[in-house]
């Protein structure tokens, strides 16, 4: 939910928030009734071993005496009042008492950094990251294609510090996690889980739920949260894309008639199916990419890119324009600009 935000050889991964399965209070209790439970192991050794044991005070050793020199012996006080005297106890004491007197300093300190240093740190940390979450990707849905979109994303060298995945299953979180995402186990369709990653300052979102209700209710949360951000969703059926857009969707990607498309084109020729294969991906030799215009190309034709780039299409005001349009021979300010571009050997073999 790392990092990410200090780089090292091995990147470590920020969490932003990770839902339990077990309650803070069952886990403290458990660990408690643990300490507890050998500290009283402790005091039947010592009471079953009291004549070995020597109370200078009185010379008695009652089984408060023996109570108190367990605390007081585990806690590695000892203040020499009571003491193993005899060879049994003294055996007992360094085979049976010692190992225990280490486990339970080991859960007491342990209870201390889980429940109050390392929550401290953890909520700290937690809050410098979302501070810093703007213009990132939002992922929901970590599934087939939303894993295979995060996976494409960083071969394209988007840093995975800027992505957040929000997932309700642990083995995907962690799947997400271990690419160097942020991530976040919890209700894509939740208002509370979306203001958490800071949605309203995402530079888009991808929304694949692996059910079209799903995804349709996460669109329409996330349009009502954040008015302006891109937003692209897998739908399956066709009956529920234009449902889609009308949730405020800006891009409706249905994997069913994509793949038609592509068996469609493979009829028509041997290669025009890899091809639709290359342009889509990273890995092949060619890529198909969607940029504003830039400066310098204002003015010129779509012909005139200067990244040297095939352009293919405008988009102006939101209307769609081919390269024989009339449209494309001079492109204005606030154009977006659709090309074919070389992938360079880098992207090629990452």
């Amino acid at each position: 939910m790392a990092r990410r935000l200090s780089k090292s050889v091995q990147r470590q991964f920020d969490v932003l928030r990770r839902a339990t399965r077990w309650p803070v209070w069952a886990d403290l209790a458990t660990r408690l009734g643990v300490a507890f439970l050998l500290i009283g192991i402790v005091v039947l050794v010592h009471w079953s071993d009291r004549e070995g044991l020597q109370d200078l005070y009185d010379g008695h050793v009652s089984f408060l005496d023996v109570v108190y020199f367990t605390m007081i012996s585990v806690t590695t006080t000892g203040f020499g009042d009571i003491t193993p005297v005899s060879d049994r106890s003294r055996l007992m004491e360094a085979v049976i008492v010692t190992p225990i007197r280490i486990a339970v300093l080991f859960i007491f300190i342990g209870t201390a950094y889980q429940f109050v240093l390392k929550r401290t740190w953890e909520k700290w940390r937690m809050a410098r990251i979302q501070a810093k979450l703007t213009d990132h990707i939002v992922v929901l849905g970590f599934g087939v294609s939303g894993s295979e979109a995060v996976k494409e994303l960083i071969a394209r060298g988007t840093d995975p510090a800027s992505i957040v995945v929000i997932d309700q299953a642990r083995g995907r979180i962690n799947a997400a996690e271990h690419l160097g995402c942020n991530v976040l186990e919890g209700d894509a369709s939740n208002d509370d889980t979306l203001i958490h990653i800071r949605i309203a300052q995402a530079r888009s979102v991808l929304v694949s739920a692996g059910r079209d209700d799903t995804s349709i209710l996460i669109v329409l949360t996330v349009r009502h949260l954040s008015p302006n951000v891109p937003i692209s969703v897998v739908i399956r059926a066709r009956d529920n894309e234009l449902l889609a857009r009308q949730a405020g969707a800006n891009n409706v990607i249905n994997p069913v008639s994509f793949t038609g498309l592509l068996l469609a084109g493979s009829a028509e020729g041997a290669h025009v199916a890899d091809y639709m294969a290359d342009l889509a991906g990273i890995a092949g030799r060619v890529q198909l990419v969607e940029r504003p215009v830039s400066d310098a190309e204002i003015g010129r034709s779509l012909e005139q890119l200067v990244t040297g780039g095939r352009g293919l299409r405008i988009y102006r005001d939101g209307k769609p324009y081919g390269f024989w349009e009339e449209e494309a021979k001079q492109l204005q300010a606030g154009d977006h600009v659709v090309e074919v571009v070389r992938c360079t050997p880098r992207e090629t073999n990452p």
